[in-house]
């Protein structure tokens, strides 16, 4: 695996986190993540039906994907997936 040379942080530290009413499953996040944190499926029913109205139509009108974060303790913080997404979904938090 590449290590990008902006990552800031040993894993385990700093994780991203989606925010689901954004998030289009453009999969921009995945392309440019170095550690493969990311995965863009359908969206669990669990978290579809905490959005509001307006978030659901807009998940069925693409596709009903979202980016998961399967691998967020491989995260390293480089931060690309928070410049990458066009939605400005990803966020970066610290896990401990």
């Amino acid at each position: 695996m590449t290590r990008d040379s902006t990552c800031r942080q040993p894993p385990g530290i700093i994780a991203p986190s989606v925010d689901f009413s954004r998030c289009e499953g453009k999969a921009d996040c995945a392309v440019v993540c170095p550690e493969n944190v990311f995965e863009i499926r359908r969206i669990d029913r669990t978290d579809y039906q905490t959005l509001g109205r307006l978030q659901r139509f807009r998940l069925r009108v693409h596709g009903m994907k979202v980016a998961y974060a399967p691998r967020a303790d491989a995260c390293r913080a480089c931060g690309l997936c928070v410049s990458a997404c066009p939605e400005h979904a990803v966020t970066l938090v610290r896990m401990r």
